[in-house]
């Protein structure tokens, strides 16, 4: 069924909620005293973020097959298929370039919902995964 692990995928999913998190700035220049920030920074989302940079390049790094599977994943987490659909979801994800991009998929609000709900939908879980990452 997944031609992408499910390693690399629930490791989008960390990844994208970490940025999903993030929020406007209070100040669009942090200073350079952490002492002050008492950790808030981490939450704030400055242009050269390095969790959409790490995004990124993880996304950069799939191969085609991987980047069809996780865009028929957000297809079916979002609603637009139902898991009995993953062979259509992924034929048609094959025929979407344009949406497989890189910069599509960032711009995709609740990415790491919709792939851990595609998961899910397809009986997997991220939840192993992440107890071991701790």
């Amino acid at each position: 069924m997944l031609t992408i692990p499910l390693e690399k995928v629930c490791f989008l999913v960390i990844k994208a909620r970490e940025f999903d998190a993030k929020m406007d700035p209070e100040v669009s220049d942090p200073g350079d005293n952490p002492i002050d920030d008492e950790d808030r920074e981490i939450l704030f989302d400055y242009p050269d973020d390095p969790t959409v940079e790490e995004i990124r390049g993880f996304l950069e790094s799939l191969n085609e097959d991987e980047a069809v599977d996780i865009l028929a994943l957000v297809w079916i987490g979002s609603g637009d298929y139902d898991a009995e659909d993953w062979e259509e979801a992924v034929a048609a994800a094959r025929d979407a370039p344009e949406e497989r991009r890189v910069d599509a998929l960032l711009a995709i609000p609740l990415l790491g919902d919709y792939l851990e709900c595609g998961l899910d939908e397809l009986g997997f879980s991220c939840l192993d995964f992440e107890i071991n990452r701790l």
